[in-house]
């Protein structure tokens, strides 16, 4: 059961960017493997990715020097330990880097090395990754978000919001849910072709739109959902990633498509109007992420019809998810590994979002590899539901059909419980169009 070797590698990511794979060796010969995923829209409180800087090799973007502090630093650290003290051996890679956002060693290092050393765990014990990160109380399949439009940031900005998603919450089990989810991709993109709006594929598989407005954007989505034979609302309905801290200049947000700017007030109007004209369900980053005023005003108006996502705001920070319900921003919380760099933390702060009453989002990166940790974390921490971008390209499909292998391995003992997700909790969403029976 001991940590006998580190052994990491410079891989690539779904862009083409390196990043990194760490094996974690048993001295019983069991091994355990990590990939760390990356961001394009990248919070300012999130843990920092060490890249190398040098331009003339790989544009900047190497990680060689992180893979140094895995083999030199880390390694004698962790080597000897016991592989199921998760908890210990994060904490002592966070005491090693030394700093708040673990910028001295990276978070990218410190993530390989976490993730890979809860792979072994599991392998050693013979069990499912799910079942060792939720201690076996995990058996709840999540109910997907997936993107059909991608922008902002994944789009060179053809689109100022983020990730236009479904949420097929008339889906009677996981399967159902897949199936509607392919229904409706498949629909919109003859569509798009159709009408000659197709610019291509985003970074998450989404499709890259050509439109005037989003309204047009969203008018598109409804009536592609009815040509797949569903009922936008009743059936599927949308979810945005506004990722507003993109919009922010300090003082306005401003969408460039429509060619508008707005003071913080307006845009929480806006995103108001959306909401009632559209079947809208989830907003996630709506204000930036310094808009703590913004971020207290759209929740005391939405925050019961809908539900409002920290992604920027918490970045998987259980202090900050702690000030979040203190000052009731949010009802939910975008969780992504590398936000925090650590499995130990993100099992933390899922379990003080949990704890509050609010849902968590288990996330993906838009730069993500063929690893499938982020579906055994929801189905081990009950999280409910799961965000990895659209129903296309393997780094996204591998993450859906490994749930798929999970619903079969829990075999009776999986639960669905579809929309009933956002009911749950101390924070019911009271939305009388998409959650009545």
């Amino acid at each position: 059961m001991k940590i006998k070797s580190l052994a990491a590698l410079q891989i690539y990511d779904s862009r083409g960017d390196p990043t990194i794979e760490c094996t974690v060796k048993l001295e019983n010969g069991v091994s355990g493997r990590g990939m760390v995923p990356a961001g394009a829209s990248t919070g300012r409180y999130e843990a920092l990715e060490l890249r190398d800087g040098d331009v003339q090799r790989w544009r900047g973007r190497s990680v060689f020097n992180a893979i140094d502090n895995i083999e030199k630093i880390l390694a004698p650290a962790v080597c000897g330990q016991n592989v199921c003290a998760q908890k210990e051996i994060d904490q002592a890679m966070i005491a090693l880097d030394g700093t708040d956002n673990k910028s001295n060693l990276g978070a990218n290092a410190i993530l390989a090395v976490s993730m890979g050393v809860a792979s072994a765990a599991a392998n050693t014990q013979r069990i499912p990754l799910y079942e060792y990160l939720g201690a076996g109380q995990g058996d709840i399949l999540p109910l997907p978000q997936i993107q059909i439009f991608g922008g902002g940031a994944h789009t060179a900005w053809r689109t100022d919001i983020q990730d236009f998603l479904i949420i097929t919450v008339g889906a009677n089990s996981y399967g159902e849910c897949l199936q509607m989810a392919h229904d409706v991709y498949h629909t919109t993109g003859r569509w798009l072709r159709r009408h000659h709006k197709l610019c291509g594929v985003a970074d998450e598989g989404g499709y890259w739109p050509v439109f005037d407005n989003h309204a047009q954007i969203l008018d598109a989505i409804g009536e592609c959902i009815e040509r797949s034979g569903y009922r936008p609302g009743r059936d599927v309905a949308i979810a945005l990633d506004v990722a507003a801290s993109e919009l922010y200049d300090g003082q306005h947000y401003r969408l460039g498509l429509e060619g508008k700017t707005f003071s913080s007030e307006e845009f929480i109007h806006e995103l108001a109007a959306w909401c009632r004209n559209y079947p809208i369900l989830s907003l996630e980053d709506p204000l930036a992420d310094i808009d703590t005023a913004g971020w207290r005003s759209l929740y005391a108006q939405l925050g019961d019809q809908i539900q409002v996502i920290g992604d920027d705001l918490f970045t998987t920070n259980s202090a900050r998810i702690k000030k979040g319900v203190q000052q009731s921003l949010a009802n939910a919380v975008l969780i992504k590994l590398n936000q925090i760099g650590t499995v130990s933390e993100t099992l933390e702060a899922i379990h003080h979002t949990q704890e509050a009453g609010w849902r968590a989002v288990i996330s993906a990166r838009s730069g993500e590899t063929e690893d499938t940790f982020v579906s055994h974390l929801a189905v081990g921490t009950n999280a409910g539901q799961l965000k990895v971008g659209s129903f296309a390209r393997s780094e996204r499909m591998a993450k859906w059909n490994e749930l798929i292998r999970i619903e079969r391995c829990l075999n009776a003992k999986s639960r669905f419980i579809g929309k009933k997700v956002f009911l749950m909790g101390k924070n019911p969403i009271k939305n009388r169009i998409f959650l009545r029976n």
